[in-house]
């Protein structure tokens, strides 16, 4: 059975820093993307950040372009979101999500087959 768990989550000032942590068990996923959501208050789940299978490919929402960087570690099953200078706006419930899709690395939601319960970060001003 595939789990996919998140931690990292807090309270921070703005401008502050948080990096965020994923590991998926349960088999290997070396050749699927793993990406971030995150989900405000009211808001839909939204596209953050996604990686490819080899970790050479990253694609980025435009709002984080600049502060946030995702990586991954094939050998930990773990992907990273590292956030810098950081927004009230980023306020929301971060999910990692481990593609469904083999090669491709996508931000549409609905490539995402494995789902974490969720990390909350909460920046204030």
């Amino acid at each position: 059975q595939v789990q996919v768990v998140e931690s990292g989550g807090g309270l921070v000032q703005a401008g502050g820093s948080l990096r965020l942590s994923c590991t998926a068990s349960g088999r290997t996923f070396d050749l699927e993307a793993m990406g971030w959501f995150r989900q405000a208050p009211g808001k839909e789940r939204e596209f953050v950040s996604a990686v490819s299978w080899s970790g050479r490919d990253t694609i980025y929402t435009d709002s984080v372009k600049g502060r946030f960087t995702i990586s991954r570690d094939n050998g930990k099953n773990t992907v990273y979101l590292q956030m810098n200078s950081l927004k009230p706006e980023d306020t929301a419930v971060y999910y990692c999500a481990v593609s469904g899709l083999i090669n491709l690395t996508t931000r549409n939601l609905n490539d995402y087959e494995h789902w974490g319960q969720g990390t909350q970060v909460t920046v204030s001003s």
